[in-house]
């Protein structure tokens, strides 16, 4: 692997790209550089590409990973939503039931539920098994753009080209209530992770944040210059980050709707982006082929990786922050390990900085371009996975409750089946009685 340079911070300066001697240069920041609280988590090694999956038959449109890592999920302009299973050698499953091109995916926070939106105007609520069952419910009037679980499982929210937001209960699969004050397509729309916010992201050029007590618009931010195709809460919940059409990634502090970082750092629109569980990373995809690694702590570039060839469409971080998956208009889904400290990011997790001491926007921001080496094939079975969040009671009552909310998943989803399988015989059933009714009036005399 030839190493670009060395990626690191030390005190009073920053590291820069390497130099043709391979020396290396330096400049001042004005970034916290010392370790633990307020230091920048750095990689222990390059990102490297560690599989990618070909069975789609069109772009790939978007992709994400199950709460334990072991089910990547992915729709693409195919019409068809692939699961596929991150041990090796293990079998993908192929769901085939929208009408038209998939644009959305996720999983249920417990991994059990998984929900995707489509062009064909359709919201489906699949069982990820083999069996691959799914509810449909049309959710839209036209194209669903995004849709994204709450943090508790119990509600979902949908965004769509018929300009609305729109709010459902999970296991109900009812419509609860819609959110209606964008003037042009919506491409996504994101819970906070306590549920109490909602954040959209549209064609009109507008990032806007909701109350879901209230139902109204908190705020509306309007620095991009052209369509916002996507929008996500940092893990703090204390700030947005936005890509947009016209090249660029803002973040904002949803507390005082300060703008804290702007870059513009790709040559074509930012399709996706997706914030690392520590909050200190976030991986972009754009149309310019490229995945960027930004370093939120210090305001700059970290990595550029060339895998795609042609747009990358949409990216995501698995929940631990080991992995994250890429997909693009070259059909395929790459998996890339993120390689960062996992020991620093275990303390990060433990002590949560709030996004405010994030860096504000730097003018000339360093640019590091490294060519990513060809993936190195390590098995992604025996990786340890990484908690999230400290655990604060006995691990193996943790895994119980997780494993009744899975079950409950299950039993919620097979119950709505049988309840639409019902219906369809009752009505089966009443067209019957009236054929026979009809029959029986002819044959009277």
């Amino acid at each position: 692997m030839a190493a670009a340079c060395l990626v690191s911070s030390f005190r009073g300066g920053r590291l820069g790209p390497c130099l043709p001697s391979g020396t290396l240069g330096a400049w001042p920041t004005g970034a916290v550089n010392s370790r633990g609280r307020g230091s920048p988590l750095h990689a222990r090694e390059d990102p490297s590409l560690e599989r990618h999956f070909k069975g789609h038959r069109d772009a790939v449109t978007c992709v994400d990973f199950s709460l334990n890592t072991k089910q990547l999920a992915s729709g693409s302009m195919d019409s068809c939503l692939m699961v596929w299973h991150m041990k090796p050698q293990a079998r993908a499953y192929r769901f085939t039931g929208h009408k038209d091109a998939v644009t959305c995916v996720n999983f249920s926070p417990s991994g059990h539920l998984l929900a995707s939106g489509s062009r064909d105007k359709t919201v489906r609520i699949w069982v990820p098994n083999v069996k691959g069952e799914s509810t449909m419910f049309r959710a839209h009037t036209a194209t669903v753009r995004s849709v994204h679980f709450s943090s508790d499982g119990q509600s979902l929210v949908t965004a769509s080209d018929d300009k609305t937001i729109k709010v459902w209960s999970t296991h109900r699969q009812r419509f609860l209530f819609s959110l209606s004050q964008h003037i042009n397509w919506v491409r996504c729309a994101r819970f906070s992770p306590d549920g109490r916010l909602i954040v959209s992201a549209s064609d009109d050029k507008t990032v806007k944040l909701w109350d879901k007590t209230s139902r109204e618009c908190v705020h509306s931010y309007c620095e991009h210059g052209g369509f916002v195709t996507y929008v996500d809460f940092h893990p703090s919940g204390t700030c947005v980050a936005a890509a947009g059409m016209d090249n660029t990634v803002k973040v904002w502090d949803v507390r005082t709707h300060r703008l804290l970082q702007h870059y513009q750092l790709h040559s074509a629109a930012v399709n996706a982006l997706s914030f690392h569980p520590s909050g200190n990373y976030l991986v972009t995809a754009s149309s310019d082929s490229t995945l960027k690694i930004l370093d939120l702590m210090e305001g700059r570039l970290l990595y550029t990786l060339h895998g795609h060839q042609g747009p990358a469409i949409t990216v995501a971080f698995s929940r631990t922050g080991e992995y994250f998956a890429s997909g693009g208009s070259d059909e395929q889904v790459m998996v890339w390990k993120s390689n960062f400290d996992v020991v620093d990011y275990g303390e990060v997790i433990e002590m949560p900085r709030p996004p405010a001491t994030l860096a504000t926007s730097a003018g000339n921001l360093p640019e590091m371009d490294l060519p990513m080496p060809p993936g190195r094939g390590k098995s992604l079975e025996s990786v340890p996975s990484q908690p999230q969040e400290p655990i604060s009671m006995p691990q193996t009552l943790t895994k119980t409750l997780e494993h009744i909310v899975g079950q409950l998943d299950v039993l919620t989803q097979t119950v709505s089946i049988l309840e639409q399988r019902l219906t369809l015989t009752e009505d089966k059933l009443k067209q019957c009685l009236e054929n026979q009714q009809l029959i029986m009036q002819r044959a009277t005399p």
